[in-house]
């Protein structure tokens, strides 16, 4: 089994572990690596000796910052294909994931963004911290919540999916699981003996005895901050409009509300309207492979789209962090202009 410099592939015990290898740029996923993932979780899944998988980032700051947006940047602005392959790479990992025959233990600890989300929160067992910071801050680059995100966002309790995908706020360790993308909270000092124990069990276990094992090592994930404000945010985020859901927030008194209607308001109109109606189909949606289809035909309209252009200058290249937005307002962004993001990408990646 091969392993790069980005991807480092072991077995240990009867656990295969991938380890993404670019500390660096905290661990941010490239199509390469996607190449050596993919490939590994079908040689583990076939390996009767392997009983599960552990996913894990190297370093201390991150498990996964997201995918390779200089890549998507610079293939948008040359009309290459590498945005639209790298994508459809991606979005098959991620569909793969959520399919998987074994447990697949992933170890959130640290920032945990974007692709990193889908490498995550799409799997059986899934590991935050006390170091987890966890987000799908697309908004603010002109981008959308991709690689699955339109189905598991609409699916956390009440809205607060929604409030995760229209702010791109991060939150932390207890927030993640009761949004539903995690499971257990781990100190991560205790990660090296948890990846002993899972290591050191028989090759014949079940997933339920993974989930067992993981509990006698749990810590305490505290106080869930969208949990405490959960009144607040299904009042104001089960509105039907971007302009409707800052006016519930207005009318809500305290700090909570009025950050997130900061925040919503330095965000890209049009990726503000394009998520919300994509969180919303997603919420109808038969399931993940529906929704990825739907985020495909959608990431390849972002690259002719402004925002994610000028998005992208302002946050990785020029880091000025003072974007100017075309629509620069939400009422100047009409159903035509969101309309267009919902052509089907052809081929599909599944058939429907």
């Amino acid at each position: 089994m091969d392993s790069t410099d980005e991807v480092i592939i072991e077995r240990r015990g009867s656990a295969g572990i991938i380890r993404l290898n670019r500390p660096k740029a905290l661990n941010s996923l490239t199509l390469p690596m996607v190449r050596v993932i993919a490939p590994a979780l079908e040689e583990f899944a076939a390996d009767p000796a392997i009983a599960s998988v552990i996913v894990m980032g190297e370093g201390e700051r991150g498990f996964c910052a997201g995918g390779d947006i200089r890549l998507l940047h610079r293939s948008g602005k040359e009309g290459t294909e590498e945005a639209e392959t790298f994508w459809r790479e991606e979005f098959l990992l991620n569909h793969a994931i959520s399919r998987y025959p074994k447990p697949y233990v992933v170890l959130m600890d640290g920032i945990t963004m974007g692709g990193g989300v889908g490498l995550s929160a799409h799997g059986s067992h899934r590991v935050v911290t006390e170091r987890t910071r966890l987000a799908m801050p697309e908004t603010g680059i002109g981008y959308f919540p991709d690689v699955g995100a339109t189905w598991l966002l609409p699916r956390a309790p009440g809205e607060a999916g929604t409030w995760m995908g229209l702010t791109g706020q991060t939150v932390e360790a207890a927030d993640v699981i009761h949004a539903g993308f995690a499971d257990h909270c781990v100190a991560s000092s205790t990660l090296p003996a948890l990846i002993d124990a899972i290591a050191g069990l028989p090759a014949n276990i079940f997933a339920v005895e993974v989930h067992a094992l993981i509990r006698t090592m749990a810590a305490d994930a505290g106080e869930s901050r969208l949990a405490t404000n959960r009144e607040v945010v299904d009042r104001a985020f089960s509105a039907e409009t971007v302009e409707q859901i800052l006016k519930a927030l207005a009318d809500e008194p305290g700090e909570f509300a009025a950050e997130a209607a900061g925040v919503i308001a330095s965000r890209s109109p049009t990726s503000l309207k394009l998520t919300l109606r994509l969180l919303r189909a997603g919420r109808a949606s038969a399931n993940l492979a529906e929704c990825l289809n739907r985020e495909l035909g959608a990431c390849k309209g972002i690259l002719y789209n402004h925002d994610f252009y000028e998005g992208v200058r302002a946050a990785v290249i020029d880091k000025d962090r003072n974007p100017k937005w075309s629509p620069a307002s939400l009422s100047e962004v009409t159903a035509a202009d969101i309309d267009r993001f919902f052509v089907p990408a052809l081929p599909p990646l599944f058939a429907s």
